[in-house]
This record gives C-alpha cells, sequence and structure tokens, in this order.
C-alpha cells in the first residue's frame, strides 16, 4: 500500500494545523510533520517541573475582531475570558502601555481628562503627514520625551535596531489612546484557551485522515539521499510553513529575522510577582519584559512561574524585520513560491509577515479552500463540519 498522502503539512503551528484540520475535513489525506517534538509550534504551553502552566516561547494572548475565526477555534476548545495588560516601568512608577490618560498624568504629574489629553499630545507631537518609519510615526503622536520614555530603548532592544531605521508598521501596532482603557488589546473577543493552547492542538489534529510525525527536519530531508528513493514525506501537494529563504536554499541571501532567548524561572511561595500579565522595560535591563503565567491562564498555585525576553539574532526566527530592503528580497523569494506547481506558502515565516494568532488562522483557512479545489474529485466526508465540542 503506498504511503503517499495527498498532501504534506510542513509545520504543526496555527498555519500548519489549521490547514491540516481542513484538508482532512474535505476528505484528503494528510501528513503534518514538524521537527520539534511537539505540535502548536510557538503557541506551544506545557506545565513545568512545578505544574505552573507557561508558555516556552513567550505569552500568547488570543484576540480577534473574526466571528468566523472564534467559531472555528470554539470547536476545538473552550475559552477563558482574559484581557492582558502591560506595565512599563519609567523611573521608579509602573505606568500602563498603550499610553492613555494615566500614562501621561503620572510620569508628568498631571490631571488631564478626556477633554484635555488631545491637547496635550498636540503641544508635544512633531507632525509629520506621512510617516515612514517608527520614530516618525511616534513623535507625530506622542512627541520625544514619551518617544524617549518608552519606544526608543525598548525598539533597540526588540529589533536591534533603531526605530528611525524600521517601518512605520511596527510602531503602528502600538496605538495612543485619549481614555483611560489600560488593555494592551481592543479587539471584541479576548480569551484564552481553557485548556491550553496544545489541547486546542492535540483536538484540531485528531482526525482519521490526518497523521503527525514530530522531530522531522523537513529541510534537513530533501537535501538527504532518503528523498530520491522513500515515499516516507511523498504527497501530491506540500504545504510549506517555515522561513521561504531556507526553502529556496538561500539563494537570493538570508531574509533577517530577529528570535528571543527566553529565561524561565519559577518563584516557590510567591503567588503572585506582578501586578499584570506583563511589564515592559524600556530602558532598564538587558530583557525587553516579563510575563506571569498565571495571569494568562488563572491557575491557582501556591508559587509562580516567570519569563523574561532577550532578543537577539540569534536562535529560531520569529519576527520577520520590516524594513524596505527586507521586504524587496523576500518578494523575489515570493516570485520563486510562484513557481512552485504542488507548494503552498502560509503563515508568518512563509510569507514574512508579522502575523499574529488570528491572522495566521486566517490566512491558513483560506489557504486550505484553495488547495481542495486542486481536488475537485475529493468529496467531503462525515467529518466535513464538526459539532461544537467546547463551549465557553
Amino acid at each position: 500500500m503506498s504511503t503517499v498522502h495527498d498532501v504534506l503539512v510542513v509545520g504543526a503551528g496555527f498555519s500548519g494545523a489549521v490547514v491540516a484540520e481542513r484538508l482532512a475535513c474535505s476528505g484528503l489525506t494528510v501528513l503534518v510533520i514538524d521537527k520539534r517534538p511537539h505540535i502548536a509550534g510557538n503557541a506551544y504551553d506545557v506545565k513545568d517541573k512545578h505544574g505552573v502552566l507557561i508558555h516556552p516561547y513567550g505569552p500568547h494572548i488570543f484576540h480577534t475582531n473574526s466571528d468566523a475565526i472564534v467559531d472555528y477555534l470554539s470547536a476545538f476548545t473552550a475559552w477563558r475570558p482574559y484581557e492582558h495588560r502591560v506595565l512599563a516601568k519609567a523611573g521608579d512608577a509602573l505606568v500602563p502601555i498603550p499610553i492613555n490618560i494615566d500614562t501621561v498624568n503620572t510620569v508628568y504629574g498631571l490631571a488631564l481628562d478626556e477633554s484635555t489629553i488631545q491637547d496635550f499630545y498636540d503641544s508635544v507631537r512633531q507632525p509629520c503627514t506621512h510617516p515612514c518609519t517608527s520614530e516618525e510615526v511616534v513623535l507625530n503622536a506622542v512627541g520625544q520625551d514619551l518617544y524617549e520614555k518608552f519606544f526608543r530603548g525598548y525598539t533597540r532592544k526588540q529589533w536591534g535596531l533603531d526605530p528611525s531605521e524600521l517601518a512605520a508598521s511596527v510602531a503602528a501596532r502600538i496605538p495612543t489612546r485619549t481614555n483611560h482603557d489600560d488593555r494592551y488589546f481592543t479587539d471584541r473577543f479576548q480569551a484564552m484557551p481553557k485548556d491550553g493552547y496544545t489541547r486546542l492542538f492535540e483536538r484540531m489534529l485528531d482526525h482519521p485522515l490526518i497523521d503527525v510525525q514530530l522531530g522531522v527536519d523537513y529541510l534537513a530531508y530533501r537535501r538527504s539521499s532518503k528523498a530520491e528513493s522513500s515515499n516516507a514525506l511523498k504527497a501530491l501537494h506540500t504545504v510549506f510553513t517555515g522561513p521561504i529563504d531556507a526553502y529556496f536554499d538561500h539563494c537570493y541571501g538570508p531574509l533577517p529575522y530577529r528570535s528571543i532567548r527566553f529565561e524561565h524561572q519559577h518563584l516557590p511561595g510567591i503567588p503572585n510577582f506582578q501586578p499584570v500579565g506583563t511589564i515592559n522595560f524600556p530602558n532598564d535591563f538587558e530583557y525587553t519584559r516579563t510575563t506571569e503565567f498565571k495571569h494568562l491562564t488563572g491557575q491557582t498555585h501556591s508559587g509562580t512561574s516567570i519569563v523574561r525576553e532577550f532578543p537577539t539574532d540569534q536562535g529560531d526566527p520569529y519576527y520577520p524585520v520590516p524594513r524596505p530592503e527586507n521586504e524587496a528580497r523576500f518578494k523575489r523569494y515570493a516570485a520563486l513560491a510562484e513557481q512552485e506547481v504542488d507548494v503552498t506558502f502560509v503563515g508568518r515565516l512563509a510569507q514574512y509577515r508579522y502575523f499574529n494568532m488570528d491572522q495566521c488562522v486566517g490566512a491558513a483557512l483560506k489557504c486550505a479552500q484553495g488547495i481542495v479545489q486542486k481536488f475537485p474529485q475529493q468529496t467531503p466526508n462525515i467529518h466535513t463540519t464538526r459539532a461544537r465540542r467546547h463551549t465557553a
């Protein structure tokens, strides 16, 4: 019996798992592989040796304005409502970020309200009609002093570049507020998978037409002698979610990515370490932020576990670096990808985009629809529509 599957999905993160689930529910046989020893990609969560549920690859908070994406994922998880809050260290004070009225009042000892905060911003901002860099975006919104206090140092640590060297889109992700809203996100739906991300992925990939193989390095396999003689990873179509430049052997040079070194710590006998989920350190320490996971999960435990993040150029690729020259290089790779008849590229690394989790899901759902159309002989099986098994 042939081991050739209809579709090979490279990567078991959000992009790969969603595509696999949708294709299987359309009657296609799917092999999902990942070079890591676990599913769920960077969203993977697991209890540490002290019993605290942590995110080994840093905090992942789900938020979206898409009802369709919530409905889709709700087939695999119930939800725990959670609104993420972040404080930033400014001198001896911890103040809300994104910047809001309370941030400004605390930093400057003012008593502004919603009727006067915009006048303050207007008095300090450095107007720029068409901001092209992150520096110009922030200066245009809040001026030089707040830029120095909250953005410049953090950005330099996070990206290894000055904000003047980064595209405007980076700073545009963090708005400036004219009210007291201290939530980090304002999406209509904000919640965490009740049983964790890994359990969500386990349910998503639990389908009779999906096979999962972990610890398999697809790119290394392609370069090996086994690739020609074995059917182990053969498929009629391949979905690749890894770095697009690596797929093409960096023929145009490597695309720059930022990585993160995570320093995890358990604090026994300390129920809570910090007042909110995440604290940013724009100008102090080598790390950018600390996250306490119990805020995110709602877990009760006598101790607590935290993570410190140290951005670096070394390690697994996490964040595409948004600069014009990098985008130009990516487009050359994208042109090669378009010539691949039986390969589809989807996901943050494959599309060289700074996607949030819901954007990954949305792109993957669209991708799966396109692939199904390549297999017109297939008809949906009894698993096409999964009943809602998990309610909030």
